[in-house]
């Protein structure tokens, strides 16, 4: 099959891999030429333009930063709606419902259907091809491409309406957020009373508490001070505040995101968006005069 990939970034790069990896034939953009480069290293074939793209493909892959950017790439000059060839645009990206309902309406007016199909699980699952996929879409149209979303990660099909499997994405990425920082503002409190936080970890991967924030961010890149989760603090805090902007919209209250959404703001207004969203940690730290660390042998 040939597919289009836009976008090589972190999770980008090792789910168009995978692709290649599989057999297809796969054609790649990125606003970086290195990052085409590494692809057309490995057998991808370099296009000029997400329109060039979308000249070669009948399926068009996207993962991208921020909603913005997708609909400028789905929709705007030289985008994939100009494109030739193309009748499936799958967004792998994390844009919101609103804007995936805005892109699939716009497509439709030159016969391409857009596939919302966010991924949730790192870089590590996009290397491994373990991420979850939410595909939302026409059904027969999802059917088409879950041959090759089933080569990035493991399949769901969230439901017909466009925007749904968005929805799920944001329901998730919350639960994410909401853990790193309960556990930030926890395990710090056990250090600051004297506590080892490798000790602390143990216990509560043994007991009720236990999350991915306590099972793999504070052990293998918090504790340690790598700080290399691989998702910027800035990407984190535009999915709360999509999720907080959803829920807004159905008439719902969230006062508990509400304060994560503030936690990462603090983040990326002392640190910078840029910085890893495990580093949520550090503006805590500096308040508390501790930092959670393992101790001195």
């Amino acid at each position: 099959m040939d597919i289009g990939f836009i976008g090589l970034g972190n999770m980008g790069a090792h789910m168009a891999r995978r692709l290649i990896e599989a057999g297809h034939r796969v054609i790649v953009y990125d606003t970086r030429q290195e990052a085409i480069g590494n692809l057309a290293a490995k057998g991808a074939v370099a296009a000029r333009s997400p329109q060039e793209v979308a000249d070669m493909a009948e399926l068009v892959m996207a993962s991208l930063p921020t909603p913005d950017i997708v609909l400028k790439v789905a929709t705007g000059p030289e985008g994939v709606i100009e494109g030739k060839k193309v009748r499936r645009f799958v967004d792998l990206s994390t844009t919101g419902a609103v804007m995936a309902q805005r892109i699939f309406k716009t497509l439709a007016e030159r016969a391409i259907v857009q596939i919302d199909a966010p991924v949730s699980g790192g870089v590590v699952g996009a290397e491994k091809g373990t991420v979850a996929v939410m595909a939302s879409g026409p059904r027969a149209d999802v059917e088409a491409v879950e041959p090759a979303l089933r080569v990035i990660g493991k399949f769901f099909y969230i439901g017909e309406k466009p925007g749904a499997g968005q929805t799920m994405k944001l329901c998730n990425n919350v639960l994410s957020a909401a853990g790193m920082a309960a556990t930030s503002e926890s395990i710090l409190m056990g250090v600051k009373a004297g506590l080892d936080p490798q000790v602390m970890l143990d216990v509560i991967n043994a007991s009720s508490g236990r999350s991915t924030a306590t099972e793999q961010k504070f052990p293998q890149v918090v504790v340690p001070r790598k700080f290399n989760q691989g998702f910027t603090a800035g990407l984190m805090l535009k999915d709360v505040n999509l999720f907080l902007s959803e829920a807004k919209a159905l008439g719902l209250s969230s006062s508990v995101i509400e304060a994560v959404a503030a936690i990462f703001k603090l983040t990326c207004d002392e640190l910078g968006p840029d910085k890893d969203m495990t580093q949520i940690v550090q503006p805590l730290e500096q308040r508390a005069g501790v930092e959670i660390r393992a101790p001195e042998a």
